[in-house]
């Protein structure tokens, strides 16, 4: 397959309540593949909400009570991939035959911590791996653990090879060269950052990697919060996140958005046959390469997973 018909969600979340949160997801992604596209994308943390502007009660040198028991909150309605609601996603992506990339934030059933995490779901074979925030960014650090090489992660499937980075993870330049070094095709970027500028990042990374670029973005307003917890966000404007989704081509070519000030979603037609093109006189690791000056050593690289192999797996 070489044309692919892609969708980045540009939605709210519903705030703290992880069920919720999935049948919104039910029905976004019965909708967008009943309009045809086989690749939808959802922001970062969309199960169970990026918490803007809550600083979980912390200073340097304190936490107090109230702040442990909203991150207790937190924890109990984020996604955990052992039990019954990654079952619920994987039957989602069979039913609609389509690609799901979700951002949750995730907690490991063995401990207490919490991930900034991406879920690649294929309607083949489920679940195909998970993307860990390998730096969570500024405050996000006191709800977020970090994870280690093993989380950067691409995935090979009939649709292409897909890959990318959670939010500011996309400043890191050597994280982005371990992205194109997977020869990653469709690159994802859900993001919580509403900034103009950001489009600009997304349109330098496409340029760098020569792949296509899809940027995902919540819209939320501060009345989107339940209501016990906006008094935590008072003194914040009543737009929290503009959104400012985008697609964009390897040419750097905005294809759609960027969306702004509105829930709503956004699609392409993304022909891979344009990849190679693009690289006539840019390859980042071929050509443009110079790996007798540079080298990038990731400790704990994963290898590429396979969505064939695990398919022949399944039906073994």
């Amino acid at each position: 397959m070489t044309k692919v018909k892609a969708c980045v969600v540009q939605e709210s979340p519903v705030f703290f309540d992880r069920e919720a949160c999935l049948q919104k997801i039910e029905q976004l992604v019965k909708k967008y593949a009943t309009e045809g596209c086989k690749l939808i994308v959802f922001p970062e943390s969309f199960i169970p909400g990026y918490p803007r502007g809550f600083t979980f009660g912390t200073k340097i040198g304190s936490r107090d009570k109230a702040g442990r028991q909203l991150y207790a909150a937190y924890h109990q309605q984020a996604l955990d991939l052992s039990g019954p609601d990654l079952k619920r996603l994987e039957a989602l992506a069979r039913t609609h035959q389509v690609y799901l990339i979700i951002g949750a934030t995730e907690k490991d059933p063995q401990h207490a911590s919490l991930y900034c995490s991406m879920l690649y779901i294929s309607p083949l074979a489920g679940l195909l791996g998970v993307h860990r925030k390998i730096k969570p960014t500024g405050s996000e650090r006191i709800i977020w653990s970090e994870t280690g090489g093993e989380s950067l992660i691409s995935v090979q499937t009939k649709i292409g090879r897909l890959g990318g980075l959670i939010c500011w993870e996309n400043y890191m330049p050597l994280a982005r060269m371990a992205m194109y070094q997977q020869g990653v095709e469709i690159y994802l970027a859900p993001t919580a950052d509403a900034r103009p500028a950001w489009v600009a990042s997304m349109q330098h990374i496409a340029l760098e990697g020569r792949c296509f670029v899809l940027a995902c973005n919540q819209y939320f307003e501060r009345s989107m919060y339940p209501t016990q917890y906006r008094a935590l966000v008072e003194d914040d404007e009543e737009v929290m996140c503009r959104g400012g989704s985008v697609i964009i081509s390897p040419m750097g070519e905005i294809m759609a958005g960027p969306l702004y000030d509105r829930c709503g979603a956004l699609s392409a037609e993304l022909d891979l046959d344009n990849i190679i093109p693009s690289r006539l006189d840019f390859d980042v690791t071929g050509h443009y390469n110079r790996p007798d000056i540079f080298k990038l050593d990731i400790q704990c690289f994963p290898k590429i997973i396979q969505e064939e192999e695990l398919v022949k797996k399944m039906n073994a």
